[in-house]
Protein backbone atom coordinates (compact mmCIF):
# COMPACT_ATOMS: atom_id res chain seq x y z
CA UNK A 1 0.00 0.00 0.00
CA UNK A 2 1.63 3.21 -0.88
CA UNK A 3 1.94 5.50 2.01
CA UNK A 4 -0.19 8.75 2.65
CA UNK A 5 0.81 12.26 2.05
CA UNK A 6 0.53 13.01 5.90
CA UNK A 7 2.07 9.93 7.63
CA UNK A 8 -0.78 10.72 10.59
CA UNK A 9 -2.91 7.66 9.55
CA UNK A 10 -0.51 5.35 8.37
CA UNK A 11 -0.44 3.58 12.11
CA UNK A 12 -3.96 3.10 12.73
CA UNK A 13 -4.54 1.85 8.71
CA UNK A 14 -2.12 -1.12 9.64
CA UNK A 15 -3.72 -1.74 13.28
CA UNK A 16 -6.65 -2.17 11.12
CA UNK A 17 -5.20 -4.41 9.11
CA UNK A 18 -4.20 -6.48 11.76
CA UNK A 19 -7.55 -6.56 13.22
CA UNK A 20 -8.94 -7.84 10.14
CA UNK A 21 -6.85 -10.94 10.35
CA UNK A 22 -6.80 -11.48 14.10
CA UNK A 23 -10.49 -11.00 13.35
CA UNK A 24 -10.48 -14.01 10.90
CA UNK A 25 -7.92 -15.97 12.83
CA UNK A 26 -10.42 -16.10 15.56
CA UNK A 27 -13.30 -17.04 14.01
CA UNK A 28 -11.75 -19.61 12.38
CA UNK A 29 -10.92 -20.80 15.96
CA UNK A 30 -13.91 -20.90 16.97
CA UNK A 31 -15.42 -22.81 14.11
CA UNK A 32 -13.25 -25.19 14.73
CA UNK A 33 -13.64 -25.47 18.63
CA UNK A 34 -17.52 -25.82 18.16
CA UNK A 35 -17.32 -28.40 14.95
CA UNK A 36 -15.07 -30.43 17.44
CA UNK A 37 -17.59 -29.99 20.24
CA UNK A 38 -20.29 -31.11 18.23
CA UNK A 39 -18.21 -34.07 17.10
CA UNK A 40 -17.88 -34.97 20.80
CA UNK A 41 -21.41 -34.62 21.56
CA UNK A 42 -22.47 -36.93 18.72
CA UNK A 43 -20.17 -39.60 19.87
CA UNK A 44 -21.50 -39.16 23.45
CA UNK A 45 -25.20 -39.17 22.54
CA UNK A 46 -23.43 -42.62 20.50
CA UNK A 47 -22.73 -43.91 23.26
CA UNK A 48 -18.81 -44.99 21.71
CA UNK A 49 -16.59 -44.83 24.31
CA UNK A 50 -13.12 -45.25 22.19
CA UNK A 51 -14.41 -42.20 20.03
CA UNK A 52 -15.43 -40.04 23.06
CA UNK A 53 -12.05 -40.70 24.44
CA UNK A 54 -10.14 -39.48 21.30
CA UNK A 55 -12.26 -35.86 21.23
CA UNK A 56 -12.18 -35.27 24.56
CA UNK A 57 -8.81 -34.44 25.08
CA UNK A 58 -8.39 -32.86 21.43
CA UNK A 59 -11.81 -30.88 22.33
CA UNK A 60 -10.98 -29.54 25.50
CA UNK A 61 -7.42 -28.55 24.80
CA UNK A 62 -8.92 -26.20 21.73
CA UNK A 63 -11.51 -24.74 24.92
CA UNK A 64 -8.24 -24.07 26.78
CA UNK A 65 -6.58 -22.02 23.66
CA UNK A 66 -9.77 -20.22 23.23
CA UNK A 67 -10.35 -19.62 26.73
CA UNK A 68 -6.56 -18.32 27.30
CA UNK A 69 -6.39 -16.44 24.47
CA UNK A 70 -9.60 -14.49 25.14
CA UNK A 71 -11.39 -15.09 22.16
CA UNK A 72 -14.05 -16.42 24.13
CA UNK A 73 -14.23 -15.97 27.77
CA UNK A 74 -11.82 -17.92 30.00
CA UNK A 75 -15.13 -18.64 32.45
CA UNK A 76 -17.11 -19.63 29.38
CA UNK A 77 -14.43 -21.60 28.40
CA UNK A 78 -14.06 -23.34 31.66
CA UNK A 79 -18.09 -24.01 32.00
CA UNK A 80 -17.86 -25.43 28.65
CA UNK A 81 -14.96 -28.18 29.59
CA UNK A 82 -16.29 -28.97 32.44
CA UNK A 83 -19.84 -29.60 31.00
CA UNK A 84 -18.53 -31.72 28.08
CA UNK A 85 -16.41 -33.73 30.71
CA UNK A 86 -18.97 -34.70 32.65
CA UNK A 87 -21.15 -35.75 30.48
CA UNK A 88 -18.09 -37.76 28.45
CA UNK A 89 -17.04 -39.49 31.65
CA UNK A 90 -20.48 -40.67 32.26
CA UNK A 91 -20.09 -42.36 28.80
CA UNK A 92 -16.58 -44.26 29.37
CA UNK A 93 -17.48 -44.99 33.07
CA UNK A 94 -20.50 -46.70 31.99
Amino acid sequence: MAKLKTGRHTSSLKEVRKASRRRWANVAARTATRDLTKQLAGAIAAKDAAKVKGLLSKTMSAWKKLGNRHTVHPSTAARKIAKLSRSAHKVIAA
